[in-house]
């Protein structure tokens, strides 16, 4: 079951609940406007080995980081390798279809922005290769290419901004070392998957478990911390709305 925390933040498991069934794919919806977020969503989409159906992404941003697995991705006709610690930004209408060699499968988390609801199109008899090429951006991106900024004694590395055509939404990726520091605020709304390492999210006076797999939700405004209680460090995956800079942060007190 999903932890609730102080003012609306929630922490849940990767796979937490019942999924969504789709023809080789299985989603589970964490974030969205039903759970309390105006405007971001988080899902875990795992698509099976093979060919999956065309999917027609909706009116809106949408920007995928992946966990596990490696993949093509055909996104209007053009040909992506993706694999594990690739960022990807879809701009808004585009047809994707994965082809997942296997044995294992291809899992991402999913933030869409503004968050369209739970449907699915799939966009039937059509494969994403014959759907043409069109002026809408698609970028992807390795961790390991992009720049990595330091603040104070934590780096983060953005993968999709505006740099990329997401004027919207920004994606990084971040590392904490052992401790807890000073409780602090955003003015964005943001949702957290943790990569590695364990430790407590706190939500004001408020705090739950957290380990690699776990999705957290933070509205905008709420005071939090990410405690790293192990020995060695935390990294997580962040998506926040509306777009900044990971290293902005307000100190409560």
């Amino acid at each position: 079951m999903p932890v609730a925390l102080e003012g609306g933040c929630f922490v849940t498991a990767l796979r937490e609940g019942e999924p969504d069934q789709h023809p080789g794919i299985r989603i589970w919806r964490h974030v969205h406007r039903g759970t309390g977020a105006t405007a971001i969503s988080l899902r875990v989409l795992e698509f099976a080995p093979g060919t999956s159906p065309a999917i027609r992404t909706p009116r809106c941003d949408e920007i995928l980081y992946v966990l596990e697995g490696e993949a093509t991705l055909i996104v209007d006709g053009a040909t992506h390798r993706i694999g594990r610690d690739v960022g990807v930004y879809l701009g808004p209408g585009t047809f994707l279809t994965v082809e997942n060699p296997g044995p294992a499968p291809l899992t991402v988390v999913s933030s869409q922005c503004p968050d369209p609801g739970a449907s699915l199109d799939l966009a039937r008899g059509l494969s994403s290769r014959s759907s043409g090429s069109s002026s809408r951006p698609t970028s992807v991106v390795a961790l390991d290419d992009t720049l990595r900024e330091v603040t104070s004694d934590r780096w983060y590395r953005v993968l999709v901004d505006k740099r990329l055509g997401c004027s919207e939404t920004t994606q990084f990726v971040g590392g904490i070392p052992p401790g807890r520091a000073p409780d602090h605020f955003h003015h964005y709304e943001e949702v957290l998957c943790i990569l590695s390492g364990s430790g407590r999210m706190w939500a004001g006076q408020s705090n739950a478990p957290i380990q690699p797999g776990s999705c957290i939700f933070l509205p905008r405004g709420q005071v939090h911390c990410v405690e790293n209680t192990g020995g060695g460090e935390l990294r997580l995956l962040g998506v926040f709305h509306p777009a900044g800079s990971p290293a902005v942060r307000f100190e409560t007190g």
